[in-house]
């Protein structure tokens, strides 16, 4: 009985655990690394383990860095099942199509421009991660376990972090022993708008803890959405745009729910142009609507009485790429809200383009965003940053608001753990070192584990 961690190891993308117990292989996430450049090679190499090998994977949530690498393990052989909410079902289908089309845009730019280095293939195609969709088999509900083979079994908690997210405890018996293993994924903060607070169980052996945010505490929400207003007001006011580099799963949703408050308190004119520059997250507010059963029952009753939570007197929704391109000649009075979210790639590539250099406007980050990401180069200060081949000045305000992020901060990860009755082993993933080093203080150093790639350790 065993864990190995082949992804997501001192660093906070590429979630990818493997237990062994009882003749088992079985995966929780199999995501993609995400931030440096050099990562398209950490992505495409060996997993650390055969494919062909593991018998079914249990998937957390849908972001990328959890699910994106599941097509590319059904096409080097993967044949089990994939069990997830069936909220992160949906979600996880969208997000490894769009990854699909982005790579293969990628591949065929790479070609046609013949850059250095050869051809470059995409890690998987359309087809790929269609296939990956055809291994998906039963839907998990919080709190209800479910067998997966003779000796053991999986219960989903609610994570708080994304629409369906989910923590998962295994337990495995193996020679008469039993053991509860916990795998946090991704929390959520407690008390947002849309879902409800992170739902842990009472009792784990050992922990497999995210500490994304380990080392501090985010702003408060309320503080948060007033700074948030009042950039909006500021920069409208000076006669710019508002250039906001969104997730498009949750986040974009959570934005639109601040603004639409805002219209109604009148902090901010009804009359203002929002633009939603994503088709994925245009499609994952549809998926919002069909998954009450996921959100704040507040929100839910809303939903049911056939009431958009999301609207906004002028919100534009730019699913067709003309209408993006459309987007650059408006010079201000305007929210734009497109992907990615650490500007990795993405259609706010082009608006960064249009408005970095523009002293009246301005972008405001709103989430997480990882060593070498454009995002994170751009809240670190450059003055100058490279977008196709030219170099952009900085002038825009920029504006970094992490009350909103998705994760549970230091707080939220303790009161988290707190109640998970004093477990005997805890290992700490998703984080950078000094998150990972900070959260660690407050814990017995004998029960305290950072594992590095590809480490097993037993259970």
């Amino acid at each position: 009985m065993k864990i190995l961690f082949h992804g997501a190891a001192h660093e906070v993308t590429g979630s990818c655990h493997l237990v062994e117990c009882a003749g088992r292989k079985i995966l929780i996430d199999c995501g993609m690394f995400q931030g440096r450049s050099e990562l398209t090679e950490d992505n495409a190499a060996k997993f650390g383990f055969e494919p062909s090998e593991i018998d079914m994977v249990l998937l957390t949530h849908a972001h990328l860095d959890h699910c994106g690498r599941l097509p590319l393990l059904v096409k080097r052989g993967f044949k089990g099942e994939i069990i997830a909410t069936s909220a992160t079902r949906d979600l996880a289908r969208l997000v490894m199509l769009d990854a699909a089309h982005l790579q293969e845009e990628e591949a065929r730019r790479h070609h046609r421009h013949g850059r250095r280095g050869g051809s470059r293939e995409a890690l998987y195609d359309t087809m790929d991660a269609l296939d990956a969709v055809d291994r998906f088999g039963r839907n998990a509900t919080y709190r209800k376990t479910l067998s997966l083979f003779d000796g053991i079994e999986a219960t989903f908690f609610d994570a708080g972090h994304i629409l369906g997210s989910a923590s998962i405890r295994l337990d495995l018996t193996e020679h008469g022993r039993t053991r509860k293993v916990l795998f946090s994924g991704d929390l959520g903060p407690d008390n947002r708008p849309l879902l409800n607070d992170a739902d842990p169980p009472e009792d784990a052996d050992v922990v497999v803890m995210e500490t994304t945010y380990g080392e501090r505490d985010h702003r408060g929400l309320e503080a948060s959405i007033a700074e948030f207003l009042a950039a909006i007001r500021a920069t409208t006011g000076r006669g710019g745009n508002v250039i906001i580099p969104t997730f498009a799963l949750e986040r974009a949703q959570e934005l639109l729910w601040f603004l639409r408050e805002g219209m109604a308190s009148d902090e901010i004119e009804k009359s203002l142009r929002v633009f939603l520059d994503s088709p994925m997250a245009i499609s994952a507010t549809r998926i919002f609507a069909r998954h009450d059963e996921a959100l704040r029952p507040e929100l839910a009753k809303i939903i049911r009485k056939g009431r958009d939570p999301f609207q906004l007197p002028e919100l534009h929704f730019t699913r067709e790429t003309q209408d993006s391109i459309a987007l650059n000649e408006i010079r201000s009075g305007a929210v734009i809200m497109a992907g990615s979210g650490m500007c990795t790639g993405g259609r706010v590539r082009h608006h960064l383009r249009h408005n970095l250099a523009r002293q009246e406007s301005a972008v405001i980050f709103v989430g997480y965003a990882a060593e070498g990401t454009l995002a994170r180069i751009i809240v670190d200060g450059a003055k100058h940053v490279k977008l196709f081949g030219e170099e952009i000045p900085v002038r825009a305000q920029i504006h970094t608001i992490n009350g909103f992020s998705a994760h549970a901060d230091q707080s939220d990860l303790k009161r988290w753990l707190a109640r998970t009755r004093h477990p005997e082993k805890i290992f700490l993933v998703h984080g950078e070192k000094k998150s990972m080093e900070a959260f660690a203080k407050g814990l017995d150093p004998a029960k305290v584990v950072m594992p590095e790639l590809h480490q097993s350790c037993e259970l």
